[in-house]
């Protein structure tokens, strides 16, 4: 529901997403989260992980900042890192840049699960 909401909000769609921070607490949930927020269809999140499509040089770019697993999930700095990566991505700055990204998205959960935030951010 977040993910439509930030969609609707920002006039674009997930076909229109370049690059993304998902909540990758556990391996699954990145791909949970991808399916979540419309980038595959359910049970083809996985998939696309398997063929390369979220790598960094894939169709989607999936948390090339290495995600939370990489950062060993700072809980109070999650959000603000998916930011600061997006950011760094949409400049052409960051450390593993995606190739020429307009449009970012930054998922993020608290508590359970109980809480869903979705960013959306452009470079222009």
């Amino acid at each position: 529901a977040a993910a439509e909401e930030a969609y609707a909000m920002a006039g674009v769609g997930p076909a229109d997403i370049d690059v993304t921070e998902v909540h990758d607490c556990f391996t699954v949930a990145e791909i949970i989260a991808t399916e979540d927020i419309g980038l595959f269809p359910k049970g083809e999140g996985g998939p696309a992980v398997e063929s390369g499509v979220t790598k960094l040089n894939g169709r989607i770019p999936v948390n090339p900042s290495g995600g939370l697993i990489a950062k060993g999930h700072p809980v109070g700095a999650t959000g603000l890192a998916q930011i600061y990566e997006l950011v760094n991505q949409l400049r052409g700055s960051a450390a593993n840049q995606v190739n020429a990204p307009e449009i970012a998205l930054a998922h993020n959960l608290g508590g359970t699960g109980a809480m869903a935030t979705v960013h959306i951010l452009g470079s222009s």
